[in-house]
C-alpha cells in the first residue's frame, strides 16, 4: 500500500479512539463532528481551464485548502468526535494520470489531523469511476478503507454508503447486491432495536457522496442527485428505520431540505466551488433530541471557531 494516513475504520474489527464498539453504543451526552466533502485535488485548475475530463495536472490549491481545514478542525474545543469526508477525495479517475500523485498529496495533507479526531472516508464517483468496476472498488478500498460500513459513536449509529452503487452498478452488479443485503440488515436491526435486546440508537445517520435530492424529493433526475426510483426507495427505507439525516457532497454547493423528519444535507466543498459558497466544512452538533448543523467557511472556523449558539448546545 502507498504511504498512508491513519485511516479510521479500515477493517471489521473497529475501535473508536481506543473505545470498543460496545462502549460507543451508550449515549453519554451531546457531541459534535465535522462533515466535509470534495477536496477533489486537481479540479480547481481543470475547471478554470474547461477541461474537467482530461485536466487536473495541478492541485497545490486544494492541498493548501485541505491543510487549512485540518488546522481549523484541530483547534476546535470541545474536540469533534470525528471528521468525515463525503467523497471525491481526488479529481483524477481510477487508472488515469495524476491519480497516484493526488492521493499521495491528500494523505500527506491529512496527516496533520489530530490523532484524537478520527478520519472517516466516503467514496465518490471520482474515487471509484462513474461506472465502478470490481477493480476500481478494490483500488479504493486498498487506499482508503471499506467502501461501506457502519460504526457507533456516542450512542449514534452511523452508516457509510457507496452511493455509486446506487447510481450505476452496471459493471459490478454483485457488489451492488452485497451492499443492498448489508444495508437492509443494518436498517432492519435499527428499526427493531426498540423491541429487541440490542441497544436502540439515539439517532441513525447516513453518509454518502451523491445526494438523494438537492431541494425536493420529487425533483427531476440530474447528474447531482440519485434517480427518482432509487431515491424514493432509499427514502422509504431510511424513514422506516428512523434515519435522522443523510449527509452528502458532490454538488460543490450547499443545498438540501427536510421532509417527513428526514434531513437531506448537501454540503459544499473544501475544494472547488461551483456556486456562491466559500471553501468550508459543516459543523454538526448531536443532542439527545436533534441534529443541528451549519456550514462554516474555513476562514470563519479558523478565526472564530464554532458559532456560539452551537457551542451552547454542547454544554447542555
Amino acid at each position: 500500500m502507498a504511504e498512508s494516513v491513519d485511516i479510521f475504520l479500515r477493517a471489521k474489527h473497529r475501535t473508536f479512539n481506543g473505545l470498543t464498539e460496545d462502549a460507543e453504543r451508550e449515549w453519554t451526552g451531546p457531541f459534535c463532528f465535522i462533515q466535509a466533502a470534495d477536496p477533489q485535488l486537481g479540479l480547481m485548475k481543470a475547471w478554470r481551464d474547461g477541461d474537467c475530463d482530461g485536466g487536473g495536472d495541478e492541485w497545490a490549491e486544494e492541498v493548501e485548502l485541505t491543510k487549512q481545514a485540518v488546522e481549523a478542525v484541530n483547534q476546535l474545543r470541545p474536540r469533534p468526535r470525528f471528521m468525515v469526508l463525503c467523497g471525491d477525495l481526488v479529481h483524477a479517475m481510477p487508472d488515469t494520470p495524476f491519480r497516484e500523485g493526488q492521493e499521495r498529496d491528500l494523505k500527506a495533507a491529512l496527516k496533520g489531523a489530530d490523532p484524537s479526531i478520527p478520519l472517516v472516508f466516503v467514496s465518490g464517483n471520482h474515487d471509484l469511476g462513474n461506472t465502478p468496476t470490481p477493480g476500481t472498488v478494490e483500488q479504493y478500498c486498498s487506499e482508503w478503507g471499506d467502501d461501506y460500513f457502519s460504526f457507533w459513536v456516542g450512542g449514534v449509529l452511523c452508516l457509510v454508503l457507496n452511493s455509486q452503487l446506487f447510481y450505476d452498478a452496471s459493471a459490478c452488479p454483485q457488489l451492488k447486491e452485497a451492499q443492498e443485503t448489508w444495508l437492509e440488515e443494518q436498517l432492519s436491526r435499527a428499526a427493531a432495536a426498540s423491541s429487541s435486546t440490542e441497544p436502540k440508537p439515539k439517532h441513525v445517520l447516513v453518509f454518502q457522496h451523491i445526494p438523494l435530492y438537492l431541494k425536493t424529493p420529487d425533483e427531476e433526475d440530474d447528474y447531482f442527485n440519485l434517480q427518482r426510483a432509487v431515491r424514493q426507495n432509499l427514502l422509504d427505507r431510511f424513514k422506516k428505520a428512523g434515519v435522522k439525516a443523510v449527509f452528502s457532497g458532490h454538488y460543490h454547493r450547499n443545498a438540501g431540505g427536510c421532509h417527513d423528519g428526514l434531513d437531506m444535507v448537501v454540503s459544499s466543498a473544501i475544494g472547488c466551488q461551483l456556486g456562491g459558497d466559500t471553501h468550508g466544512v459543516r459543523v454538526v452538533v448531536v443532542t439527545a433530541d436533534s441534529i443541528v448543523h451549519r456550514y462554516h467557511s474555513l476562514e470563519q472556523l479558523r478565526a472564530g471557531g464554532v458559532d456560539q449558539d452551537l457551542r451552547k448546545l454542547l454544554q447542555a
